[in-house]
C-alpha cells in the first residue's frame, strides 16, 4: 500500500505552495532505505529524515574507510620501525 503525502504545510499554515516555495527541491539519487532510484520533487523538510539516513550511511562508510586506512599505516609503521632497528643494530656492529 503507498501512503500519500498531505497537501498541508506547517510553514505557511495553508496549502503546499510547490514550485514557489524555496524549499521545494528536486531530489536525485538512491533511496537509502528501498534503495531504488529517486528522481521527484518534495518538500525540504519532508525529505530531511531520508536525507539524514543517507547521511550516516556516509559516514560509516567513511570512518571504515579512515579505520582501514590507520590499520595499514600502522602496520607498515612497525616494518618500517623495525627496519630502522635493524640498520641501526648493523651500523653499531659495524661502525665502517
Amino acid at each position: 500500500m503507498q501512503l500519500e503525502h498531505g497537501k498541508f504545510c506547517p510553514l505557511v499554515q495553508g496549502d503546499c505552495k510547490q514550485l514557489e516555495c524555496v524549499w521545494f527541491i528536486k531530489v536525485f539519487g538512491t533511496d537509502p532505505n528501498t534503495g531504488k532510484q529517486v528522481d521527484e520533487y518534495g518538500c525540504a523538510v519532508a525529505w530531511a529524515p531520508t536525507l539524514l539516513i543517507e547521511n550516516s550511511q556516509q559516514s560509516r562508510q567513511t570512518g571504515a574507510a579512515v579505520e582501514s586506512f590507520r590499520n595499514e599505516v600502522a602496520g607498515n609503521g612497525s616494518a618500517l620501525l623495525g627496519m630502522i632497528a635493524g640498520a641501526a643494530q648493523r651500523q653499531l656492529h659495524d661502525p665502517s
